[in-house]
């Protein structure tokens, strides 16, 4: 028996339960890995309050750890015990001090980078790197727009963006995380609950709109997001933190030949090759400083919990870090 959180009914962050599980052996195709650092995600709290429907109840939520290979299934080649690995996404249930996962989803941990920043940071920069490397790819003399600049993938998103040569917007609640922007790489920095952000971007853009929007707060923020746009803009809906968008006429599209798309990391990194290219870009950008990890906060894994009530009451910024 292992220990893990386990969701038996979906609510509030006090359903998140310190259980133990049975894990049983790696099957074929399979590995057994003890967990060293876990990464803590805003999809994880989609799942625990059922925006996003687990197969099953009771499930453990987690889709980031980095951990060490305790077991191959039969007849594995390619992984072996002792082999430092990360993984990110499917299979969910990464809030366990151990846990059983398909060997082709591992990608392998490079000395260079320290267990728990990768786990602060595969997720997260995997997700940064669908999205301005191949959803829509920024390149030199592009103004891209990015909400909650200092969250997670938002400061992931600053850097990188600044680092491919574009003019990056961030939007951000308060002070305190207009300073962290700054650092992350924005060249202009809008607390949204000071002024209008719509109107704001207009007069740092001349009047011209941004080329493309990472907007992940959702409904809140949507129309605003469209409103910034230039002509031709691109309309990046990942993230749902203030609710689901309302519907959206196509007529709200026409009016400036608008492109909108709702990706997630999933359909991006499909083959085996998709996967360890990101990941690979990802732990190359941090070992060479291009991507700063901003690990501010980790908990005992028995307490996720309080990691939940923290992020959704806006008191955390970066990444979230729980460690068995």
């Amino acid at each position: 028996m292992v220990k893990a959180i386990r969701v038996h009914e979906l609510g509030g962050h006090e359903v998140l339960k310190w259980d133990d599980v049975e894990i049983g052996e790696p099957k074929d195709g399979e590995v057994r890995v003890r967990n060293k650092a876990v990464g803590v995600n805003f999809i994880d709290v989609y799942f625990r309050k059922g925006v996003y429907k687990a197969p099953s109840l009771p499930f453990t939520p987690g889709m980031e750890a980095v951990g060490v290979v305790t077991a191959v299934g039969p007849g594995l080649t390619g992984r072996k015990v002792g082999d430092l690995v990360a993984y990110a996404g499917q299979p969910m249930g990464s809030y366990a001090e151990e846990q059983i996962l398909p060997a082709d989803k591992v990608v392998p941990v490079p000395a260079s980078v320290d267990p728990v920043i990768g786990a602060a940071i595969l997720l997260k920069g995997m997700t940064a790197h669908f999205l301005v490397r191949r959803c829509f790819k920024v390149e030199p003399g592009h103004t891209v727009l990015v909400h909650a600049a200092a969250g997670g993938v938002g400061s992931l998103l600053c850097q990188w963006a600044n680092a491919l040569g574009a003019t990056v917007i961030g939007l951000v609640s308060n002070k305190e995380k207009a300073a962290q922007a700054k650092e992350d790489g924005c060249h202009h920095v809008i607390i949204y609950s000071e002024e209008d952000f719509v109107v704001r971007v207009n007069e740092v853009t001349s009047g011209n709109g941004v080329d493309v929007v990472y907007d992940s707060v959702g409904k809140d923020t949507f129309e605003g997001s469209l409103a910034c746009l230039k002509l031709r803009g691109y309309m990046v809906s990942f993230g749902q933190a203030s609710g689901t968008p309302d519907p959206v006429p196509l007529s709200a599209l026409a009016a400036k030949s608008l492109f909108l798309t709702r990706p997630t990391l999933f359909q991006y990194v499909v083959t085996r090759d998709e996967l360890l290219e990101a990941a690979g870009e990802v732990f190359t950008n941090v070992a060479s400083g291009v991507l700063k990890v901003r690990l501010n906060h980790t908990y005992p894994l028995s307490e996720a919990a309080k990691a939940h009530a923290d992020l959704e009451s806006r008191k955390t910024s970066g990444s979230i870090v729980l460690i068995p």
